[in-house]
């Protein structure tokens, strides 16, 4: 894949992708709503693992999960404002 990538003097930028396909809003739609529930499903088990190393007394370590628990989540969110943009929820 030829990837190109470009800065203007007004700070745009742009990535272009020559061998891009297009995509129908009904299949961007698709995505969006496949990626929002495959990533609840893997928030669900980050949930279980937070759970578990706390229990376990690996407080550190859980933190750190649910920080990103935390971010996994504001990802979501994102994705699903993006869904309703396109008329998708």
């Amino acid at each position: 894949m030829s990837d190109i990538h470009t800065h203007t003097h007004d700070d745009e930028h742009c990535h272009c992708h020559e061998d891009h396909k297009e995509h129908s809003a009904n299949e961007d739609v698709a995505l969006l709503k496949y990626m929002i529930e495959h990533n609840r499903h893997h928030g669900e088990d980050l949930h279980e693992l937070f759970h578990t190393l706390d229990g376990a007394g690996k407080k550190e370590a859980a933190a750190l999960v649910g920080e990103a628990m935390h971010f996994f989540d504001h990802g979501n969110e994102k994705l699903s404002a993006a869904l309703n943009l396109l008329g998708g929820e």
